[in-house]
């Protein structure tokens, strides 16, 4: 038997929609994202959602999970791959030599179901569960070890300090709390 595939399961396998990798230019992931959706490309953005600190408050952000990449769907015969490299953001395909390589689905399956995960367990507070032991990196009380009760509004955080052998609640800035390594 042919290791080679017949013509006919070569084209049955490029009508199947697969994953590919675009390499953006640099801090345009999201312009590219946008523009491909536009032209009604199926993208795949992974991001995440961090905490920065601007002009002394914390601001949530998104941030994109592999900088300068994200995934597009395509099929081989009936997507049109031309407009792809000259959309605004995207630099090019990642592939080997000029041919693209699709990405293993299971890939964007298991990014999908963490992503999801992620988004259900933080109820609004990425970095920080009940119970879990923080440190205070600033203020009156910097480096000490508290206890993470729950957070009030986008920016400040009750804890639970133990002073003089009582646990002592405390609401602060979440910006001065960092998690214990």
């Amino acid at each position: 038997m042919s290791d080679q595939l017949t013509d006919y399961e070569q084209r049955e396998s490029d009508a199947i929609p697969r994953w590919y990798l675009i390499h953006c230019k640099g801090g345009e992931s999201f312009r590219a994202a946008e523009n491909l959706n536009n032209q009604g490309y199926e993208v795949f953005h992974p991001v995440l959602q961090v905490q920065k600190k601007r002009r002394g408050k914390l601001h949530w952000l998104d941030e994109p999970l592999f900088p300068y990449y994200l995934f597009i769907r395509l099929d081989r015969l009936a997507s049109n791959w031309r407009p792809i490299r000259s959309t605004r953001g995207v630099l090019k395909l990642v592939g080997f030599g000029d041919e693209p390589l699709p990405v293993n689905d299971e890939l964007i399956v298991t990014l999908r179901k963490s992503a999801q995960a992620k988004a259900d367990a933080s109820n609004g507070n990425i970095y920080f569960r009940a119970g879990e032991t923080v440190e205070i990196t600033d203020g009156p009380f910097r480096a000490l070890q508290a206890v993470f009760e729950s957070q009030k509004g986008e920016e400040r955080a009750i804890v639970l300090l133990n002073m003089l052998h009582n646990q002592q609640r405390l609401e602060m800035p979440v910006s001065q709390l960092r998690r214990q390594e």
